[in-house]
């Protein structure tokens, strides 16, 4: 039986690792502007609030407007031609999408990650499966304001009580939260079990295929 008829995932840390490639492309463009580099942990902890926010945190305090406005731009277009050298979807997540379009849920991705690469990596990674996503653009405000979760509702012709997101941070609590969707955390991707429970998750779950126990009772 159905709990649900839609899923939501968040991209970055709930579908896709694409942590190392991030990293890459910051240190990219760091060191294209003379900057120190960050490390593979302080790039987990900078995530989760769009591209921009990411570099204004990996950049040393108090770095003037124009200068973030140039090192992003080589972020981006560093990272629009590397952005799969290392990405690849978390253990367990295909067998779960499959899971899911087997018992014919609905599915999308709603992503602080720029519109055209959150396009790009779910066209590659699991066009098979999920027929809309949702990126970061002058159109769509960032999560967790619930725009894009609201255009994935309507595309995909349900309900707030009949979709669940699914995302591994606080960004996404606060995003379910302001959409109005029941959310599930999980804690394969950037944010510790503890730090979601900080940030008041309700359901946090440990393995992919953990969601159809939630969403789907056989």
């Amino acid at each position: 039986m159905k709990a649900y008829k839609a899923v939501v995932f968040d991209l970055d840390g709930t579908l896709l690792n694409t942590l190392e490639d991030l990293c890459d492309s910051t240190n990219y463009a760091l060191m294209q502007k003379g900057y120190p580099t960050r490390d593979i942990d302080e790039v987990r902890s900078f995530v989760g609030n769009g591209v921009e926010k990411l570099i204004v945190r990996a950049l040393p305090e108090n770095t003037c407007e124009s200068e973030v406005v140039e090192v992003l731009k080589i972020f981006k277009e560093h990272y629009k031609v590397n952005s799969k050298n290392k990405t690849r979807p978390y253990e367990g997540i295909m067998e779960l999408l499959k899971e899911l379009k087997d018992k014919d849920f609905k599915m999308a991705i709603v992503s602080n990650k720029f519109d055209l690469a959150v396009k790009e990596l779910n066209k590659e990674f699991f066009g098979e499966y999920i027929e809309y996503a949702y990126g970061e653009c002058e159109t769509i405000r960032k999560k967790p304001n619930p725009d894009a979760v609201f255009m994935a509702l309507k595309d995909l012709d349900v309900l707030q009580h009949e979709a669940v997101y699914v995302g591994d941070s606080d960004v996404d609590i606060l995003t379910a939260q302001n959409a109005g969707l029941d959310c599930i955390s999980v804690t394969w991707g950037f944010r510790t079990r503890r730090e979601l429970e900080m940030s008041g998750a309700v359901s946090i779950i440990d393995e992919p295929i953990d969601l159809m126990d939630i969403i789907y009772k056989y």
